[in-house]
């Protein structure tokens, strides 16, 4: 038994099992108290009569009246047999009262035959023809036929002993006609042949009887037995001369009545209480309507009784009586008519056994899966023969060999643990499970096997199949899902799972477990210059320069692009400084290495290496660890890229600060707190206002207006780039395209108010490489506002030597036939000034302020700013002096040849009001008065004239 199953039969009975238990005693109790009362007589003659009449008629309509109200409630195809059984037991009730009357109200005896003797009659054929209707019908003729064959065998073998014991005699006083004699010896003959047709149908009902109500089903069986039993006895020439109302056998009787009026209703309570304990059986087979009918030795057992029946009359000495010959021969054709059924019965069996069997032998031998049998102590009783394709052993080899021998040892345990799990839990919670191993083949290999595992006789049927390539296949998946396909180092999925297993591992809490993320410097140039299949062998040979770096317990991984990752596990130690120096030597030697020259298609390639190293604080978690690492990456490479950096907290302040920032500023354009301010641009010959510097300002709270430099001190930028970009790219390319748009917007305005001086707007080379900002948009922009060729001045600012002049150059060439005039700014400051100067299509340049602050005290600066200005009159260009704050720096750039200033010497930055006023004025006063230029080249006209100088005339190609 299951220990479920044990546990079930252990709970405490319910309610409805307290009541069925109590209704049986009652009528243990009521059944006993009439036997007892009548083994002693009742006490009197008067009260015998009484219980034995009357007491067996109130049964008899107490089980009429149960079976009846039990038949409404019940299915309607079993109605009619409760039906019949109320209506058998209502005759019996009839029966009684009629001979009560006699015995007890007229005090005479019962005449033969009367009432009483029709309604006892009646008693067992409405028994008979409910027992019919509960009893499961044939699906066949042959089992019909075979139903009443059972039902001849057992009546017949019945009659045939019953005739032969008394039977006889009554038949012949019917024969011999005497008077009187005639009603009492049919009646004689009537209740016998009636309860053995009865009994008959008892014992067929037995083996056939139908799966619904089965307790109380079995209970009417038994009371109607219990009856016919009674009868039985009544008949008998040893009782039937003696007996005489209220005595023993009338207890039979009365048991067997109320046995039937509680059989609905007690049982059925008593199977309720049963299913409610007990779990549910699981649904028996139907049997054959032939074979199934009876045991097999019901036929044998008639035959034995009708042997009998005549035995007793050949030993008595008397003549056979010819009913009994009949009644035997009968007896006998049907056993051998039955055995024939059964024989063809059999012989369709065994050939669809046979047939089955052979169905089954071909699905097992041609089944490409391995089918195993394996006795309780483990060894194989049965191999199918795929295990030769399957294992590369024969069958025959492997019968008898124990399984254990088969798996591989470190699967042992873990099959062995889950057969023993499998076998201790219910069949029914648990039919099957599924075990995956490896099996030795017949060359020494180990295949991944797959099993469905199914119990056997206390033993396990195995259905395996081998799933190598399925395993293979799957652990190459694995592989490429965790791995980069170009490098085949760890992707930044399994780094991070890695990461993850060394923070929370053994080794959670060692402070000395470090991530190392590593960028190459430069590597987009090598993509640009010499092609994607060229840089894709770089990052090859980085990996494999990588992997060969780090220790054996470390992790290697290619994040994406050119960034890479290294996982340094920690030893232990609890000396801080003395493990960041290891990891530092560590990392150093992986820039050393990752630096080293690269020898691609046959060209030397140098790229340089910037990494980030965090250390794994407590509590830290994966992803701050590793966010960690990677400002500290980008440290590295705002310092000047090619070194190592450790992480410290105020990066992330400084993230955080940044991130607020770019807030803030965003805030501040959509509620319009940026202003924009115009600084004029004036003629150093006459002071006339020839152009206007476009310049953004941001309104406090406070009404103070900032610079945009104040404004990123203010936010905690510095002038520097942040990760290695300028702040007008990373941070302000949306201040950078408000500018743009409202200084065209109001230049536009201006124009058609009469004031056509261009509008410069200052703007990075990162700035106007963006693809974000298509030339269509700004062509687009131009046209909007209806702006005019020449109306516009875009201040190239001094450019990051790493920026592509090639495509800047295309760039600046495409704004120029846009009408868009192009002007150098921070001329003299920049390293790459004199490149752009030679190879950048520039119509003015414009002097850095710091050249035009020392002019009046560095002679040294004296000469470089002559120099630079007599380089831009020498090709034709404006130029403009930016920061002309003070007098004497108006008259030393006049006399040096500049002809354009812009500073506070003239003016500062202008409202639109103001700038108007100044527009309308027209010039400024110049100091020191007019003043011819010391160098040939220069303008003198009111308005900025551009000429296009040797640009167009003779190009320069680029070096």
């Amino acid at each position: 038994m299951s220990p479920p199953g044990a546990a079930l039969l252990t709970r405490p009975p319910t309610a409805g099992t307290g009541k069925g238990m109590a209704a049986q005693l009652l009528l243990a109790v009521v059944s006993g108290g009439y036997a007892v009362g009548a083994a002693l007589g009742w006490g009197s003659t008067e009260l015998a009569k009484i219980m034995g009449d009357f007491g067996l008629s109130t049964a008899g309509l107490l089980a009429a009246v149960s079976c009846f109200h039990y038949a409404r409630t019940i299915d309607r195809r079993e109605r009619p047999a409760w039906l019949m059984f109320a209506f058998s037991s209502l005759m019996g009730a009839l029966g009684n009262a009629v001979w009560g009357w006699y015995e007890v109200i007229l005090g005479q005896e019962v005449p033969e035959p009367s009432l009483a003797d029709f309604a006892f009659l009646c008693f067992a054929p409405p028994a008979i023809v409910g027992l019919l209707v509960l009893a499961k019908r044939p699906v066949t003729r042959a089992g019909w036929v075979c139903l009443g064959l059972d039902s001849w065998l057992i009546g017949g073998s019945l009659l045939t002993l019953s005739w032969s014991l008394a039977l006889a005699n009554a038949a012949r006083t019917v024969q011999s006609g005497a008077p009187g004699s005639v009603p009492r010896a049919a009646l004689s003959l009537a209740y016998p042949l009636l309860d053995i047709a009865l009994v008959s149908m008892v014992l067929v009902l037995h083996f056939r009887r139908s799966a619904n109500n089965r307790s109380a089903v079995n209970t009417a069986i038994a009371a109607l037995a219990l009856t016919v039993l009674s009868d039985a006895l009544f008949t008998s020439p040893l009782l039937n001369t003696t007996y005489r109302s209220g005595e023993i056998l009338d207890a039979g009787w009365f048991a067997g009545s109320l046995l039937l009026a509680y059989a609905p209703w007690g049982a059925r309570r008593a199977e309720s209480a049963q299913q409610a304990v007990r779990p549910p059986r699981a649904e028996r087979p139907h049997s054959r309507p032939i074979s199934g009918s009876l045991p097999a030795l019901t036929p044998y057992l008639a035959a034995a009784v009708c042997t009998l029946g005549i035995l007793y009359n050949v030993v008595d000495g008397r003549k056979v009586d010819r009913m009994v010959v009949f009644t035997g021969c009968t007896v006998v054709l049907a056993l051998v008519i039955r055995q024939g059924i059964m024989l063809v019965d059999n012989i369709a069996l065994t050939q669809e056994l046979a047939q089955k069997e052979n169905h089954f032998r071909s699905l097992v031998q041609g089944s490409s899966d391995v089918i195993m049998i394996a006795a309780p102590t483990g060894t194989l009783r049965y191999v199918s023969p795929a295990a030769a394709g399957v294992y590369g052993r024969e069958a025959e080899e492997l019968v008898g060999t124990e399984l254990a021998t088969l798996i591989h040892p470190d699967d042992l345990g873990r099959v062995v643990h889950e057969v023993r799990r499998f076998l201790a839990a219910p069949p029914s919670e648990e039919p099957t499970t599924r075990i995956e191993c490896r099996f030795e083949s017949g060359d020494g290999d180990w295949l991944n096997v797959e099993s469905t595992v199914n119990r056997h006789q206390g033993g396990l049927i195995l259905n395996s199949r081998d799933v190598t390539e399925r395993v293979r296949l799957q652990a190459q998946l694995q592989h490429s899902a965790e791995h980069d396909p170009l490098t085949d180092l760890p992707n930044r999925a399994l780094f991070t799972r890695r990461v993850r297993q060394a923070l929370t591992g053994r080794r959670a809490g060692d402070q000395g477990t470090a991530v190392l993320f590593i960028d190459l410097d430069g590597f987009k140039a090598v993509n640009d210059t010499i092609g994607h299949q060229a840089g894709d062998e770089l990052l090859v040979e980085a990996a494999r320069r990588l992997q060969d770096s780090v220790r054996a317990g470390d992790t290697a991984a290619r994040l994406g692009g050119d960034e890479f990752a290294a996982l340094i596990t920690g030893d232990g130690s609890r000396d801080r400084s003395a493990r960041e120096y290891q990891v530092r030597e560590i990392a150093d030697r992986l820039r050393t290495t990752l630096s080293q020259p690269y020898r691609i298609g046959g060209a030397e390639v140098r790229v340089a290496a910037s990494i980030g190293v965090a250390f794994a604080d407590p509590g830290i978690t994966p992803s701050d660890l590793m966010r960690n690492a990677d400002l500290a990456m980008y440290r590295a490479k705002a310092g000047g890229k090619n070194r190592v950096e450790l992480y410290a907290p105020q990066m992330q302040a400084e993230v955080v600060r940044k991130a607020e920032f770019a807030g803030r500023l965003r805030t501040a354009l959509h509620e319009g707190e940026f202003t924009l301010l115009h600084q004029p641009v004036v003629s150093l010959a006459t002071g006339e206002v020839t152009a206007v510097a476009a310049q953004a300002r941001w309104r406090s709270a406070q009404g103070i207006l900032f610079t945009p430099a104040e404004f990123l001190r203010v936010a905690g930028y510095s002038e520097g780039a942040a990760h290695g970009v300028a702040p007008d790219a990373s941070r302000t390319a949306e201040l950078g395209r408000w500018l743009l748009e409202e200084a065209v917007e109001q230049a536009a305005e201006r124009h058609r108010a009469g004031h056509h001086a261009p509008v410069a707007v200052r703007m990075t080379a990162q700035r106007l490489l963006d693809r974000s900002v298509p030339l269509a948009s700004l062509d687009a922009l131009l046209t909007r506002h209806g702006l005019p060729s020449g109306a516009l001045v875009i201040e190239l600012a001094d450019s990051d030597p790493r920026v592509p002049f090639d495509e800047l150059e295309r760039r600046l060439a495409a704004l120029r036939r846009l009408g868009v005039l192009i002007a150098l700014d921070g001329f003299g400051s920049g390293y790459a000034a004199i490149s752009a100067l030679r190879r950048l299509p520039v119509d003015m340049l414009k002097l850095d302020r710091g050249l035009v602050e020392g002019l009046a005290e560095s002679a040294r600066l004296y000469k470089i700013t002559a120099g630079l200005l007599r380089i831009a009159n020498d090709l034709g260009m404006q130029s403009v002096a930016d920061g002309v704050d003070l007098p004497e720096q108006v008259s030393a750039l006049r006399a040096m040849g500049c002809t354009h200033g812009q500073g506070m010497a003239f003016s500062g930055p202008l409202d639109e009001y103001r700038l108007r006023r100044a527009l309308v004025r027209g010039t400024f006063p110049v100091p020191g008065g007019l003043a011819q230029p010391a160098l040939a080249g220069g303008s003198s006209s009111g308005l900025m004239v551009i000429r296009r100088g040797s640009h167009d005339e003779t190009p320069v190609p680029p070096a």
